[in-house]
């Protein structure tokens, strides 16, 4: 297990642990993180999170994987700027899955993290064939001397929040709902890198942002730009394959209205306003430009510009 230590001074010290994906840090763990938080303040402990690469479905079930909300540095970024201080990253492979849960309790959680307490749900199921349990977890925190807290059900609109009504909102653009479960409008962040450069031929030159797994969402949006300038920055963005140019890599390409500059290597916040259309294969560049720029004129319009 890789530990980053997002405050080297807690280094080594014993560790409140919550267990999870954590994809998305939608406001149900927004405030089961703040929990954490709470009780390792008032035990003197470091705030820790455990966290699996990739993701166990990824890996035991590939084709069943739903799309990721954010990509692990997204994850790391938001947990620190959550106040998290310490996250165990643990590479899921064939190795991993064949712990034991006593093996994962007693190397992970104890030898590794010095836990005095762990939060999970009562579903929580850990080792190998997934034989642990929380009712194991209990009696094994009695033995070892720890205390384990099950985590609330938070709810929005007397629903649970999850990553899958997440995931189910972005899938229907529904950004409206996506910004009340995640307490702020669907952010993707990211690197810009060297793309064709095609944008700037036809006029609409854009920052582009490679995707290491499947997005949660496509098409073209309105968007608002943070990282470039000391305030935000307007534009139009389209996320997916760009079908017209025969794209088979998902990217983010965003073009921002009236600036002119380097962006390459710096990280940015793109935030998704509105979606303007889904994503369509045109017959021919000509066309691809007549609607980039009927998109450029619906953002203007829709942000009022």
């Amino acid at each position: 297990m890789h530990v980053l230590t997002l405050n080297p001074c807690h280094a080594g010290a014993p560790s409140v642990v919550t267990i999870g994906n954590f994809d998305g840090l939608h406001l149900g763990h927004q405030q089961l993180l703040k929990a954490v938080q709470d009780q390792a303040t008032a035990m003197d402990a470091v705030s820790t999170v455990i966290l699996f690469e990739p993701q166990p479905l990824e890996f035991l079930r590939a084709d069943k994987a739903p799309p990721r909300l954010m990509s692990l540095g997204e994850k790391l970024y938001g947990l620190q700027k959550l106040g998290i201080q310490r996250v165990g990253i643990i590479r899921f492979n064939r190795h991993f899955a064949a712990l034991t849960a006593i093996d994962f309790v007693r190397h992970i959680l104890l030898d590794q993290l010095h836990a005095v307490a762990v939060w999970v749900g009562d579903d929580f199921r850990f080792g190998k064939d997934r034989q642990g349990n929380f009712s194991l977890l209990a009696d094994l925190a009695n033995q070892y001397q720890f205390r384990v807290a099950q985590t609330p059900c938070f709810q929005l609109h007397g629903r649970r929040l999850a990553s899958t009504w997440l995931r189910e909102a972005l899938a229907d653009a529904n950004l409206a709902l996506a910004e009340q479960i995640l307490g702020h409008p669907y952010t993707i962040r990211g690197r810009v890198v060297h793309g064709q450069k095609l944008g700037r031929t036809i006029g609409f030159p854009t920052l582009n942002i490679l995707f290491k797994h499947l997005p949660a969402v496509t098409g073209v949006f309105v968007v608002r730009v943070l990282g470039l300038a000391d305030q935000p920055m307007l534009g139009v963005a389209n996320i997916g394959v760009r079908p017209t140019l025969s794209g088979l890599q998902h990217r983010l390409e965003v073009h921002i209205f009236d600036w002119q500059g380097n962006a390459y290597g710096k990280k940015v916040d793109v935030l998704l306003l509105h979606q303007l259309r889904e994503e369509k294969k045109f017959n021919s560049i000509d066309e691809l430009k007549l609607n980039i720029q009927k998109d450029a004129d619906d953002a203007r319009r829709f942000l009022c510009l």
